[in-house]
């Protein structure tokens, strides 16, 4: 048999009709409106004397499906057009600039009310279905307690933006700041910064964590946990940090990166061979070759909040591993980290801060979902585009939660590409009978029945009162 007769009498036309693709994209719409988002946008954006010809809220959603759905520049949104027969009208790639441009620095925090106020209700639905997922670390999850990762990534532009800059990584662009929660994986709170922006930046570490923490809903704040790399180990942030703790009825507690300086490496030099323990792996076993000791009782503190602990952890390196000198010295790898936590075992207690690595999956899922390219020249629309990219985030987190469960499980584990491979962007046919609307997904889907029981379980979402 010849390899091409699958082709054989094969003819392509551009008259179909009834045919819709990307059909899994309408239920993160309709995730969207059964929880009160699209509603809640539309009042953020609202303007006395003004009745646009489509509705902001909506516009803004359809952004944030058209990022979730893969998405990368505002004229996709053309992709959503064509579902018009399912979605109804869509707006136009010119109304989208328009309503970017609209979102001002004060609607911005309007949205970012709006936000927290849906979170509420849509971690209310989790109460209901058992509570709200735990962060786990060294095989075991940490209960009740909220887990904040915050990190900064590297966007590089491609041509003149606004307040676009040279970066720490010689490359061209933004270096925005973002706070994921980890127990859900949503993009809470995130800052655009010019690429020059300092790693370690107190004030927008501790901007970005204000919002982030107001994100929570406030009977979720009586356990925080606050996770950062070295960027983090300041000491006005830990200050911050320790404030935060004290407010009546809440617990913060940080597990944050600390440089190896050389008062730290005199300190290492003093740890008796008999007080290393052995580190954990992720899945709570023995780590081959790494151990853990802690140099609190070592090292001058004075200056830096009360009860902070330092712990070090030690391992052998990687064949090709760059080590200083003083790691030279003695074939060790060396890293630190602060932390306010009173008990728990020190291997506990590092492999939670190593937990904290999860972030850079969250970072690449926003950087297939929005935070890899900004559209505009104008940063004001970019910081726009990074808050939907935010809400895109929350709708596909959303999504595993409360509609991939059940018969549709299977796709709870996806990540964004496959997601949109298997479920996102099916095929459909809308099919009109009996006063309703059909959209048929083909029979012969292999995650048919998954996407079918999606639907169903996002229709099932009380809307809020």
């Amino acid at each position: 048999m010849k390899r091409t007769s699958w082709s054989a009498g094969l003819h392509v036309t551009a008259d179909g009709t009834g045919v819709v693709a990307h059909a899994g994209s309408a239920a993160l719409r309709l995730l969207s409106d059964r929880t009160g988002l699209t509603a809640e946008l539309s009042k953020a954006m609202a303007r006395r004397a003004f009745i646009p010809g489509h509705d902001r809220g909506r516009v803004l959603t359809d952004v944030a499906v058209m990022l979730a759905d893969g998405g990368e520049a505002i004229a996709d949104i053309d992709v959503l057009r064509h579902q018009s027969q399912v979605l109804g009208p869509v707006a136009s790639p010119a109304t989208v600039w328009r309503a970017l441009d609209e979102t001002t620095a004060a609607r911005l925090k309007k949205i970012q009310s709006a936000r927290a106020r849906v979170r509420r209700n849509v971690w209310a639905q989790l109460g209901l279905r058992g509570g709200i997922p735990s962060s786990k670390a060294a095989g075991a999850d940490l209960g009740s307690t909220v887990v904040l990762d915050v990190d900064a990534t590297v966007v590089v532009a491609h041509s003149e933006k606004e307040k676009a800059a040279p970066t720490f990584k010689r490359t061209f662009g933004f270096h925005p700041l973002g706070v994921w929660c980890d127990n859900t994986s949503e993009f809470l709170a995130a800052r655009l910064r010019p690429g020059n922006a300092g790693s370690n930046t107190a004030a927008d570490h501790i901007e970005v964590l204000t919002e982030a923490i107001s994100q929570i809903p406030a009977a979720c704040r009586k356990r925080i946990l606050v996770r950062s790399d070295g960027a983090g180990a300041s000491h006005q942030l830990l200050d911050w940090l320790d404030r935060q703790g004290r407010v009546r009825g809440r617990r913060v507690e940080y597990s944050v990166g600390f440089a190896i300086t050389e008062k730290i490496r005199e300190a290492i030099a003093q740890i008796p061979a008999r007080v290393w323990a052995p580190a954990l792996d992720a899945d709570g076993g023995i780590r081959d070759g790494g151990d853990i000791a802690e140099l609190t009782g070592l090292l001058d503190l004075t200056g830096w909040p009360e009860g902070m602990r330092l712990i070090v952890r030690r391992e052998r390196p990687h064949p090709g591993a760059q080590l200083s000198l003083f790691e030279e010295a003695d074939g060790w790898r060396y890293q630190a980290f602060a932390t306010n936590t009173a008990t728990g075992q020190l291997a506990f207690l590092e492999a939670r801060h190593r937990a904290h690595a999860r972030v850079e999956d969250r970072i690449r899922h926003a950087k297939d979902t929005g935070l890899g390219r900004f559209p505009s020249r104008d940063f004001a629309i970019n910081q726009a585009w990074l808050m939907l990219a935010q809400i895109a985030a929350d709708l596909t987190a959303w999504a595993r939660m409360l509609a991939f469960t059940g018969d549709a499980e299977v796709l709870a584990a996806c990540e964004p590409k496959a997601l949109r491979y298997r479920f996102l962007h099916v095929p459909a046919r809308l099919v009109h009978g009996a006063r309703r609307r059909w959209l048929r997904i083909p029979e012969t889907w292999p995650w048919a029945p998954a996407i079918v029981a999606v639907f169903a379980n996002i229709a099932a979402i009380p809307k809020p009162a």
